[in-house]
């Protein structure tokens, strides 16, 4: 069972860590809605981190992530300013937290040298000196163990020398206060909230700090705090692994409920906390609080039946509950600091958590991917059925019965129904995968000394989970190519009149039924005469080849070719963009360049929104029968003869609507059968494709649109130029899916594809 939670904690982590590291990028490029906001959620994020880190004694993760959560807590406490330098360190540091919680995860070991660097850089914001990383081990208060914590928040709260506690003799031999005293005194109970709160000795363990649970607090509203000391042993008999003090806090400020309780929910399985309305003056709290003519010597559950309890601490806790009576203990008094940032008395809750209180979230659980890919295989069998029982009635005399055809027609769109539907709960937004593609600049930039900046856009474009899992190879290669070989360094971009800072955009679309995923660059772009060069050195091209721009850019995805003339962290050994190029093809995607001199390249990626399902039109040619991905489809048409022009040695145009078009046989283009010299009785399909103008397909007969299952031929036959996949039709014949972007680029690469060009 540990295991489990172990393996949910390091899930939950990726989650903690992807929305701490938006939210950083958010901060760091200006985009924040609400910077107070994010910067609280980023926050809530490594505080979590370390909370859970705690819980399975992960004490170097615990001593980062505590760190970094100070360093966090100043600029939520407007005490640290996030300037540029600020963010730099933030977003390493995030890095370094994502790497601590992968080694953890794998039991690997991080660069602990660069980790600790990053802890000294923390500690100098701060105001800290570093920790010794050996010292660090040994004590308790850096590995999560007790931190020791002194009465005196003066300067942790913000509050003046007049306003700090008391020495030690003089509070023993203060007056006690009453409970009376402790509700009532200096209108403490006029409106706002109640808080009692109890720290188990695991609260302490796990790095936590009651001090940052009433900063936050205080950030709400203005606050008066109590600590009741009641419990505390005399020092000889003190044991700082059970804590025993209690809080009282008074929140001054009419605020809502949900907004308080936020506050403390990643502490609740380590703290016991009450929250219980407070009364105004002359009016009595619905949950009974004390009574200002009650004794001193009255315990507060005589006269206050507690609310109902949020999850208790474990049971090593101490037992200070609320029938030990508080009339001896001596208190220390915390109020709001005049000095506090003044929108912290005056902002009041977010909207967004009123919000929040009144939607709750969403229920969300958390399924094995075997599982799903389990129900993916069976709802494509379904639609194999499903077109296996339609052609099948088609071939009887049962589709007249109309009783029985409305019964097929409501199965058949129940059963995309269901697929739309579980296709869904693959889908996930490219939103991850662009996330960790910034940290992928920020290497690169400093691996190469250049200024980058990264720009995404479409970040919530919806793709099969399997394609994004996919595409984090070939985008890291392609992120690293830009800014090695894309972007120039910053001297050279300075005399050619651009920014120093280079600017490397990723961006994710829908076109088409397929995504379109561009990395681009605004460097010096591709120097053709270079590359052609290098090839003819490498023998990939002969000396007295003339080739076209976009066959001299094809030239960097052959392998082993590379522009770099040493080999580096990054570059010069020719492998990275031969593995962009088979990593996309082996998704059924395709690649293409374009670039101009002096303005930058972008690289763009075809690939399907899914794997499992496509919607085609079933066609034959030439005694096949294949399926025509709809998504590529324009229109379908039958020419007149008039409209079908001979042109050269076999080439053919047709025109629609006065435009003429490149006419492909597709029997002929895939070896079926000879070219076809007469096309009168043929049908024309308008495809479309994002590299080049539509084009006219020829085939023999359309005879049917419908939902098809995708079955991968590479595992069981081999790649084939045209043919991006196959699948199995109702009568349980196997089709041909073609690759309509392969068809196209090999039709424009033939001799009559020239000749039509020249006359075009």
């Amino acid at each position: 069972m540990s295991d489990e939670l172990r393996e949910t904690f390091f899930l939950e982590c990726q989650e903690l860590l992807e929305a701490l590291e938006a939210g950083l990028l958010d901060l760091s490029n200006g985009e924040a809605d609400d910077v107070d906001e994010t910067i609280a959620a980023v926050f809530r994020a490594v505080h979590s981190v370390k909370g859970g880190a705690g819980a399975f004694a992960l004490d170097k993760l615990v001593r980062l992530a505590h760190k970094f959560e100070t360093a966090l807590d100043g600029a939520r406490e407007k005490r640290l300013e996030l300037t540029p330098d600020v963010m730099k360190l933030f977003l390493l540091s995030a890095d370094a937290l994502n790497d601590r919680v992968r080694a953890e995860q794998v039991g690997d070991t991080p660069d602990e040298a660069r980790e600790a660097e990053i802890i000294g850089q923390l500690s100098a914001i701060i105001g800290e000196e570093a920790d010794d990383s050996a010292d660090a081990e040994e004590d308790p208060s850096s590995s999560g163990g007790f931190e020791p914590m002194a009465l005196d928040f003066g300067g942790d709260l913000g509050i003046g020398a007049e306003d700090a506690p008391p020495p030690a003799d003089e509070l023993e031999q203060a007056p006690p206060v009453s409970p009376a005293e402790q509700s009532t005194g200096d209108n403490s109970d006029a409106g706002g909230f109640i808080l009692h709160i109890e720290a188990s000795a695991g609260f302490y363990q796990r790095g936590g700090d009651i001090t940052l649970l009433l900063r936050a607090l205080r950030v709400l509203g203005e606050i008066q705090t109590t600590c009741d000391a009641d419990a505390l042993p005399p020092i000889d008999l003190l044991n700082p692994l059970e804590p025993a003090l209690r809080w009282r806090v008074h929140l001054k400020e009419d605020t809502d409920e949900a907004a308080v309780r936020e506050i403390f929910e990643f502490v609740m399985d380590d703290c016991e906390v009450e929250i219980q309305p407070a009364s105004k003056p002359g009016v009595p709290a619905d949950s009974g609080t004390v009574q200002t003519d009650q004794p001193a010597e009255t315990s507060s559950a005589a006269t206050s039946p507690a609310p109902p309890k949020e999850p208790t601490a474990p049971s090593g806790a101490p037992s200070s509950s609320n029938e030990q009576t508080a009339a001896a203990a001596p208190s220390v008094q915390i109020p709001a600091s005049a000095s506090a940032p003044q929108e912290a008395k005056t902002v009041p809750a977010p909207d967004t958590k009123a919000k929040a209180a009144a939607e709750p979230p969403k229920q969300t659980i958390r399924v094995d991917l075997d599982r799903i890919e389990q129900l993916i295989n069976l709802v494509g069998e379904l639609v194999i059925n499903q077109a296996m029982l339609a052609q099948r009635m088609g071939e009887t005399d049962l589709v007249q019965d109309q009783a029985i055809a409305d019964g097929l027609d409501e199965f058949r769109l129940l059963t995309r129904d269901i697929q739309e539907s579980v296709m869904a709960i693959r889908a996930q937004p490219v939103k991850p995968l662009f996330q960790r593609m910034a940290r992928i600049v920020r290497e690169a930039a400093h691996a190469t000394g250049k200024d980058v900046r990264l720009v995404t856009s479409g970040e919530w474009t919806e793709v099969d989970k399997t394609i994004v899992e996919r595409l984090s190879d070939p985008l890291t290669h392609m992120i690293r190519n830009a800014v090695d070989h894309g972007l120039e360094n910053g001297d050279v971009r300075r005399n050619s009149g651009k920014p120093e800072q280079g600017v490397v955009t990723l961006s994710a679309s829908h076109r088409s039924g397929r995504i379109i995923i561009d990395v681009a660059d605004d460097g010096a772009g591709i120097n053709r005469e270079k590359v052609k060069a290098i090839a003819i050195s490498k023998g990939l091209l002969p000396a007295d080849a003339q080739p076209t721009e976009a066959e001299i850019d094809n030239l960097l995805f052959a392998p082993g070719f590379s522009t770099s003339a040493e080999v580096s962290d990054l570059s010069g050994r020719g492998v990275g963009m031969d593995v962009v190029k088979k990593a996309i093809q082996a998704l059924g995607g395709r690649t293409s360049i374009t670039s101009a001199p002096g303005r930058g390249s972008t690289f763009s990626i075809s690939l399907p929104l899914t794997l499992a399902v496509l919607d085609g039109i079933v066609v034959s040619f030439a005694d096949q029968t294949a399926v025509l991905p709809l998504s590529n489809v324009i229109e379908t048409l039958r020419p007149s003869t008039a409209d079908i022009k001979r042109i050269g040695s076999g080439a053919h145009v047709v025109l629609v609507r006065g435009a003429p078009l490149p006419v492909i046989d597709v029997g002929d283009q895939l070896g079926f059968r000879e070219r076809l010299n007469e096309l009168d009785d043929k049908v024309f399909i308008i495809v479309e494709n994002h590299e080049s103008d539509p084009h006219a397909l020829v085939v023999d007969d359309i005879h049917d649109q419908r939902q098809v299952v995708i079955k991968g031929l590479e595992a069981n036959y081999g790649e084939t130029r045209g043919v991006s996949a196959a699948t199995i039709l109702g009568d349980g014949r196997i089709a041909l899916i073609l690759d309509v972007d392969v068809l196209v680029e090999d039709a424009r690469s033939t001799p009559q594809a020239a000749t039509l060009a020249m006359t075009g």
